[in-house]
């Protein structure tokens, strides 16, 4: 697999914080995503509600695994100090917003890339086997999203005319009061997690290996995007709720908005994966 030529030897393994450690070993694949062509056209703020509606199917699948394994490890001692179920699980928020954007038959028509499912089996396949990874990847995704999420919303919200905060769940955290004053919360408990010198080269090769993840995760979207059977498909899954906005999006030219779409998950996965210097 490509990530494991981007794995940390232990002589590269300096500062003992944990989140320190994840920022820096990550610092590669996020300054990668950052100068990508693609990341500069989400400046344009531009997104359409098939193409969202993609972007949460994929969202879905991720946390699905992600969510299930933390509960089922929450007692682990490597999962314990960073299991924040009310203030920040993300399923039932995606599941909100499928249900509005896409109507009550959303999950036997979702579509998922391949890349997608090999993430999400991963997640399951050390959420089995070693609990401990579990923390890359909590800490990759959750405080990214803690962090981008209000940014990104309005953009979205902006881009595909949505008039409230129905359709954009995934975005909020209402169980947060102080994102910053939580953000630090969390890094402190990550921080203080045990682990032996082994474990702690395995949790930053983890944290490598969830941000290739997701940067392949993007390219199979744009794979499926391409595929104007998909997009048809996409464009059709919907319910009364977005029939109106899918009109008013129909008008704008396919092809740079499929650009715009590549962007703005690009820019999920660098403000979501990679933005830790708060």
């Amino acid at each position: 697999m490509e990530t494991d030529k981007k794995l940390l030897t232990t002589e590269q393994i300096t500062d003992r914080d944990l989140s320190e450690q994840i920022k820096t070993a990550t610092r590669e694949s996020h300054v990668r995503a950052e100068n990508t062509e693609l990341m500069l056209s989400f400046q344009r703020g531009q997104v359409t509600l098939p193409q969202y509606k993609l972007l949460l199917c994929s969202l879905h699948e991720i946390y699905a695994a992600l969510e299930e394994e933390m509960e089922r490890n929450s007692d682990h001692p490597g999962v314990a100090p960073i299991y924040f179920p009310s203030e920040l699980s993300r399923l039932e928020c995606i599941e909100r917003d499928l249900q509005y954007l896409c109507g009550p038959e959303w999950r036997e028509r979702m579509v998922v890339p391949a890349a997608t499912k090999r993430y999400s089996y991963r997640l399951r396949q050390i959420g089995k086997e070693n609990p401990e990874l579990l923390v890359a990847h909590a800490y990759t995704r959750y405080l990214g999203d803690l962090s981008g999420g209000q940014v990104l919303g309005r953009i979205a919200q902006k881009s595909m005319g949505l008039k409230g905060a129905e359709g954009l769940s995934f975005f909020a955290f209402p169980g947060v009061s102080s994102p910053n004053l939580f953000k630090q919360l969390y890094r402190s408990r990550m921080n203080s997690i045990e682990l032996t010198d082994e474990e702690r080269k395995s949790v930053l090769d983890e944290a490598v290996r969830a941000f290739e993840f997701n940067i392949q995760v993007f390219d199979g979207l744009q794979n499926v995007l391409s595929q104007p059977k998909v997009q048809e498909q996409m464009s059709q899954f919907t319910d009364i709720n977005s029939k109106a906005f899918n009109m008013q999006q129909s008008r704008i030219s396919t092809v740079p908005l499929l650009r715009m779409f590549f962007g703005f998950f690009v820019a999920l996965i660098t403000i979501s994966m990679g933005v830790y210097a708060f």
